[in-house]
């Protein structure tokens, strides 16, 4: 090692991504806000300060702008993101042997991409089918209707052309924006029709799935495999190309809530993630890779799979809430070669504080805290949580209740917010290099 590498801060670089709707810009805050915190991490920590920009290509993640609308009277969530970020934050650890500094870069990417990395090792074909057969179990909408019967109404025979392929594109991300924003649905693919990159967007943009032997099915095939190479190269070599660590959040508790149809569909979306991230383990993966003439990313190390919201349940559903996470990821405290994955329950801001409740005349665990716009505390009993996928008695008799809880009062200064499983996290992220 050259002496100079020394004196230069370790880099330790940790991805955050997630289901739509799961909290991850409050999470980004509140990771930021535990390590600024005096004493972070148990002493682990002597001091930390968010980092200068310099010449960095990637925008910086607002910090301030998310803290100060949580520390607002009265308190609001902030904007969700909807680009890529950085946050870095300059480390200085305790302890004889880590005297050497340490960047911490969290880089923050919208969730939608995530479910694209599945697609890199399909075909138009094999996508197509998969894909329709999905959305064909999907809630009834006129968004459905329109576009299963423009797709079906395309023969065989059907010619290729910009105008055909335009109009199946235009109404595949109509239904795709319907299925997210109404019926609360995460595995849509792909995912850069929901949440575009800046800049025009290319003409192979232009594709939808089509089950055919035709022009047109050719058509949407070549523009399909140039989508997916420029998956590859941006998500992978770009961005899960340079973190070894790894943060996949969903709001579990969510799609409880919704129901079945909204609960299985998260179910696929975090098993097709899981595993097309461990492309370290896949011979498939780095055997595609190797034959588009490309090496395959560095194996991620660490991945912390997390469900959100726990504060929203008590303190006992909590180990269910993380038990069921760990069942759909199947990384329940896991290691797979080099790589660690765990499960967790957090909530990156507590909202609610636990107390028992007399129901029915029998006493239960349950939380209260204060709704949106209403100053009095409102008490609230969600239910049992399954600590694994539950089975048709589950949704016999829905129950589970999630109020929209106002964000919990900040304490001053550069205090830790009040979290829910933050510090374990990453501790368990970060343990090799504390």
């Amino acid at each position: 090692m050259d002496p100079r590498d020394y004196l230069r801060p370790a880099t330790v670089r940790i991805g955050v991504t997630g289901l739509a709707r799961s909290g991850k810009t409050v999470l980004l805050t509140a990771l930021a806000a535990a390590l600024l915190a005096p004493g972070a991490l148990g002493g682990r920590i002597r001091s930390a300060v968010l980092s200068d920009s310099g010449a960095d290509d990637l925008p910086r993640f607002p910090y301030a702008r998310m803290r100060d609308a949580l520390a607002a009277d009265p308190p609001h969530w902030p904007e969700r993101t909807d680009s890529v970020s950085r946050l870095a934050l300059d480390i200085a650890r305790d302890g004889l042997l880590t005297r050497r500094a340490l960047r911490l870069e969290f880089l923050d990417y919208p969730g939608e991409w995530l479910l694209d990395l599945p697609m890199i090792t399909q075909d138009f074909a094999t996508w197509s089918r998969a894909t329709l057969a999905r959305l064909a179990q999907a809630p009834d909408s006129e968004a459905k209707t329109t576009f299963l019967a423009f797709a079906q109404a395309l023969q065989a025979r059907a010619e290729a052309g910009d105008a055909v392929a335009t109009a199946g594109h235009r109404l595949y991300s109509r239904f795709l924006h319907h299925l997210r924003e109404t019926d609360g649905l995460s595995f849509l693919q792909p995912g850069r029709f929901l949440m575009p990159p800046p800049g025009p967007a290319p003409a192979w943009m232009d594709f939808f799935p089509l089950e055919s032997d035709s022009p047109l099915s050719r058509l949407l095939a070549s523009r399909f495999d140039a989508y997916r190479a420029a998956t590859e190269n941006s998500l992978v070599n770009t961005m899960f190309g340079r973190i070894d660590r790894l943060i996949v959040l969903a709001d579990v508790l969510g799609a409880l809530h919704t129901g079945p149809a909204a609960f299985a569909d998260a179910r696929e979306a975090l098993g097709a993630a899981a595993q097309a991230l461990r492309w370290q383990s896949s011979w498939a993966a780095a055997l595609g890779a190797l034959m588009r003439g490309r090496l395959p990313p560095p194996a991620i190390r660490r991945v912390a799979f997390a469900a959100s919201k726990a504060d929203h349940v008590a303190e006992r559903q909590r180990h269910n809430l993380r038990a069921l996470m760990g069942a759909l990821t199947e990384s329940d405290a896991s290691v797979r070669g080099d790589a660690m994955e765990r499960a967790f329950a957090v909530a990156a801001l507590r909202c609610t504080e636990d107390f028992v409740w007399t129901l029915d005349g029998h006493p239960v665990s349950a939380v209260r805290g204060r709704l949106m716009g209403d100053d009095r505390m409102t008490r609230s009993y969600p239910g049992e949580v399954p600590p694994e996928p539950p089975g048709p008695e589950f949704w016999a008799h829905p129950f589970l209740a999630l109020p929209d809880f106002e964000p919990g009062r900040l304490p001053l200064g550069r205090q830790a917010m009040p979290t829910i499983g933050i510090d374990d996290m990453l501790l368990f992220l970060l343990e090799d290099v504390l």
